[in-house]
């Protein structure tokens, strides 16, 4: 009687508001002994969008179902005890998804339940980018869409694709996914979205931004207040990058590992990864295919159990394209290897206008002298990921090569043991300012800082160490020039610089306390 007269109230409610029906698939003919719910499903939300809209209930049980479609203006709503599980026949799938929403209005999966794709199931295991596997939910070329409170797990290969789409809100979602090759979480190749409150552990990708489609811009978009745990990148733009990515905003976000990895094994095949699961890249930029990337801002993310914080690349894949206009902030992070973080663009095409600010990295270190003197390949063409220079970088805080404008401030990092390389290196760079910064020594006599072939840049602030530095600064290159050493503490620097005598007229130092 009760729940009849809540419903009669709800009822009335939407057809005030101007939905005309509500309905629950039970009506319809499902039931959790069916082997096959979705005609039945899939009847319930028809008729609900031809009477105009409503809310389609699931109530709890477990319904085995093959592709539903959603429709404009129907409300899918899970009761807390719903499982919606998808057939573990590969052929049962259209339009490549368990869940889809295709040129779709105003629609919305909201409640507690879970939607499960089985996609660990034997049928699914086709190998790594392999199969005609199933999204868990596909939505493309839709408009003003909600995901909010649902549990999804288990797909088949990506979890949630957003494709095409023009205003989507994900609030409140977890997502598990461990079972397959290629399991994102979220991929958002859309405009106007709005992501909070998530909880994503998944094989591939935790939160992952496409440009699939080179007249569609990937713009628009805020993320905020999620915890990320992947066995690949947690944080990632690209691989694909065909047109663009502009106006995005990611904040308070929480990195760890994943729960399981049943796939990678990180530890035995790259050098001086010290745990069995890790994060590939805490955060990864990635232009490769001759888009764009513009007004990216990342601030307030504390990782552990990372390979790398920090990738940023542009390179050629494809073709050039740009990136620029990044500022990244309040970033602490314990990572897990000897990878460090980079910022790199490649031979005549720089990355542009970036700003680092506010960084604790702590790095495991181990790194030695062989490590420091490794020629570093451009690569320009290879798929972009932190160990595409190879398992070590001959820097281990920051390495930047073929960037132009950018600004380190506040950063500090640390190895937890020792380690011979620098803790910075800029290779061709140009109009750099380096302030307010502190960094653990490196074990042997290498230089603070390298600079190769740089220029414009303004070193500032350096605070002073626990132990003694034999030297701060080396300079390489005739394209060393204007370089100012100012208001830093060289109270334990043994030797400020190192370099061609041809240069130091191109270096000045002053006001430095000695």
């Amino acid at each position: 009687m009760k729940r009849s007269f809540l419903l009669g109230i709800l009822v009335s409610i939407n057809i005030i508001a101007g939905y005309a029906a509500d309905v629950s698939i039970l009506d319809f003919g499902a039931s959790a002994n069916a082997v096959n719910n979705a005609p039945f499903i899939q009847k319930a939300i028809d008729q609900c969008a031809a009477d105009g809209g409503g809310y389609v209930y699931v109530p709890a049980g477990t319904f085995v179902s093959s592709t539903i479609f959603l429709r404009s203006n129907v409300h899918l709503q899970l009761h807390p005890n719903t499982v919606i599980q998808g057939s573990v026949n590969p052929d049962d799938y259209a339009k490549r998804g368990f869940v889809v929403a295709e040129d779709i209005e105003n629609a919305s999966i909201t409640g507690s339940g879970t939607i499960d794709g089985q996609g660990d199931h034997k049928n699914f295991q086709f190998g790594d980018n392999k199969g005609a596997r199933p999204y868990l939910l596909h939505f493309s070329g839709c408009r003003n869409m909600v995901v909010k409170d649902v549990t999804l797990k288990n797909s088949a290969v990506w979890t949630f694709r957003m494709a095409r789409c023009d205003g989507v809100k994900v609030q409140g979602v977890s997502i598990y996914a461990h079972g397959n090759f290629n399991n994102d979480g979220l991929d958002i190749d859309s405009k106007n979205v709005l992501v909070s409150d998530c909880r994503i552990d998944c094989d591939d990708d935790a939160l992952c931004f496409k440009s699939d489609y080179s007249d569609f811009d990937v713009e628009h978009v805020v993320v905020t207040n999620c915890i990320l745990s992947s066995n690949c990148n947690a944080i990632k733009f690209g691989t694909a990058s065909n047109a663009g990515f502009r106006n995005i905003a990611i904040s308070n976000c929480v990195i760890h590992k994943a729960s399981e990895s049943n796939i990678r094994n990180w530890k035995g095949t790259i050098r001086g990864v010290t745990g069995d699961t890790t994060v590939i890249s805490g955060i990864a930029l990635e232009v490769v295919d001759g888009g764009f990337m513009d007004q990216i801002v990342i601030s307030n993310i504390t990782m552990r159990d990372i390979q790398t914080p920090l990738f940023i690349r542009l390179g050629s894949r494809k073709s050039a394209g740009s990136l620029r206009n990044i500022i990244i902030s309040g970033i602490t992070a314990y990572n897990a290897s000897l990878i460090t973080s980079s910022v790199t663009g490649i031979p005549g095409h720089q990355v542009e206008n970036v700003t680092i600010r506010d960084m604790v990295f702590y790095y495991t270190g181990g790194a030695g002298e062989d490590d420091v003197t490794r020629p570093v390949p451009e690569n320009e063409k290879g798929y972009p990921e932190n160990r595409m220079f190879g398992h070590t970088l001959p820097a281990y805080g920051l390495y930047v090569r073929h960037v132009r404008n950018l600004t380190v401030e506040n950063f500090q990092c640390y190895t937890l043991q020792p380690d011979a390389r620098p803790a910075f290196v800029f290779d061709d760079v140009q109009n750099v300012w380096l302030n307010n910064f502190q960094a653990s020594r490196p074990s042997g006599e290498q230089p603070l800082i390298r600079l190769i072939q740089s220029s414009d840049m303004i070193i500032s602030g350096f605070r002073v160490p626990q132990t003694t530095i034999p030297l701060f600064l080396q300079a390489v290159g005739e394209q060393c020039k204007n370089i100012s050493v100012v208001g830093n503490d060289f109270t334990k620097i043994t030797k400020e610089i190192d370099c061609d005598p041809s240069l130091k007229k191109n270096i000045s130092f002053g006001d430095n306390k000695k």
